[in-house]
C-alpha cells in the first residue's frame, strides 16, 4: 500500500461562527481542535485550518477555463459522481451561491469532469469536481 500524504491548508476568515456554520454545518465536515484564532476541519482526512484574521484578503484574480472565468486560488475535492450532485443538492439546500453553477467541463474528453464553484462566507473560493473517469485527473 502506497503511503498519501495529508496536505495542510490555512486559509483566513473574518469570523469563525460563519465559518463553523459554513465548514461543519453546510459542508458537514469534522471539527477537529480549535481556540478563540482557529479551527481544524477535516477535509476528507485533509488538514483544514481557518485562522481569524482581521480582515480578509481579496482574491488574487480569475483565470479563464473553457468559457467560465475561474477565480484564483481556490482549493476544493474530488469526489466521485454521486457524491458530487448529493454535495451540490446540499449547497442549494443551504441557500449558497455559485460563482460558477454546477455543469460538466471538457464533455468527451479524457478530463471530463462535473465542477461547480462556491464561496465561503469569508470569499475564499472552493471548487469541488467529480472526473467520470478518476484516472484521467492528470491526463493530457
Amino acid at each position: 500500500m502506497t503511503h498519501r500524504p495529508v496536505m495542510h491548508l490555512a486559509i483566513p476568515v473574518d469570523d469563525l461562527a460563519a465559518a463553523r456554520h459554513f465548514y461543519g454545518g453546510v459542508l458537514g465536515l469534522p471539527e477537529g481542535r480549535s481556540t478563540d484564532h482557529w479551527v481544524d476541519w477535516s477535509l476528507e482526512g485533509h488538514q483544514l485550518v481557518t485562522h481569524l484574521v482581521p480582515s480578509v484578503p481579496q482574491p488574487a484574480g480569475t483565470s479563464l477555463v473553457e468559457k467560465h472565468t475561474v477565480p484564483v486560488p481556490h482549493f476544493g475535492l474530488l469526489l466521485d459522481e454521486r457524491r458530487f450532485h448529493a454535495c451540490v443538492d446540499r449547497l442549494r439546500a443551504a441557500g449558497v451561491h455559485f460563482v460558477i453553477e454546477p455543469h460538466l467541463r471538457f464533455p468527451g474528453e479524457p478530463g471530463e469532469q462535473w465542477t461547480m464553484f462556491f464561496r465561503d462566507p469569508a470569499g475564499n473560493a472552493l471548487e469541488f469536481k467529480s472526473f467520470r473517469d478518476a484516472s484521467m485527473v492528470f491526463a493530457r
